[in-house]
């Protein structure tokens, strides 16, 4: 059975197996695009919404702080 593909597989041209080489990279290069693209998207968020989100942080623990003053503005 083993010898058959071994035979078999003799006789694909080797265009077929660098064509799944250039593929593997090409998907490598895809995923470093996705991730990159990630990356930004996460930063632009980050910097547009940072200081809404510090500002949250801040009065929460100015509540847990003072509780009088919770809830005041």
């Amino acid at each position: 059975m083993l010898n058959a593909f071994n035979y078999i597989m003799s006789y694909i041209p080797d265009f077929y197996v660098r064509k799944e080489r250039k593929e593997r990279g090409a998907t490598m290069v895809e995923y470093a695009i996705l991730v990159a693209l990630i990356s930004v998207v996460a930063i632009a968020i980050i910097a547009i919404l940072g200081g809404q989100i510090n500002d949250a942080f801040t009065e929460v623990r100015d509540c847990i702080q003072t509780p009088a003053t919770c809830g005041e503005e």
